[in-house]
């Protein structure tokens, strides 16, 4: 069975190894220590998903709790995918904040997942990388 956990302390070490176990790792900077600390230090909404000690889910997020829910990662291990454990984190990061949507990015092959469980396109949506200034 699968244990679902709201702000459960982890450490940046089991987080990397569940990145690399999603596949996440390659789209995240897990290699620099000190970025990837601070980027799970400072999301103040983090579901887990545990199959007894193991950690094989998260979902990382920033909130206000009230108007928005940036999911900023949505992470499954491999092995444990397929068996709804994505939608229960996505799920549980609702409970947390009901009256705030939830806004993601999602990764290209994974973008067929989030219509199939009630997501709609924000086709309005902006980016602008660190390394652009604004003009």
């Amino acid at each position: 069975m699968i244990d679902y956990r709201r702000d459960h302390p982890l450490t940046p070490g089991q987080a990397r190894e569940l990145y690399q176990a999603s596949t996440l790792g390659q789209r995240r900077p897990i290699d620099d220590e000190a970025r990837f600390k601070a980027m799970l230090e400072h999301a103040n909404l983090v579901v887990s998903a545990w199959d007894g000690p193991l950690l094989v889910g998260i979902a990382r997020c920033l909130s206000d709790f009230a108007w928005v829910t940036w999911l900023a990662d949505l992470a499954v291990r491999q092995t444990h995918q397929r068996r709804g454990i994505g939608r229960q984190l996505i799920h549980h990061c609702q409970l947390a904040a009901p009256q705030a949507r939830i806004l993601l990015r999602a990764a290209p092959a994974a973008a067929h997942y989030y219509p199939h469980i009630g997501f709609s396109p924000a086709t309005q949506a902006w980016l602008l990388e660190p390394d652009h200034q604004v003009a």
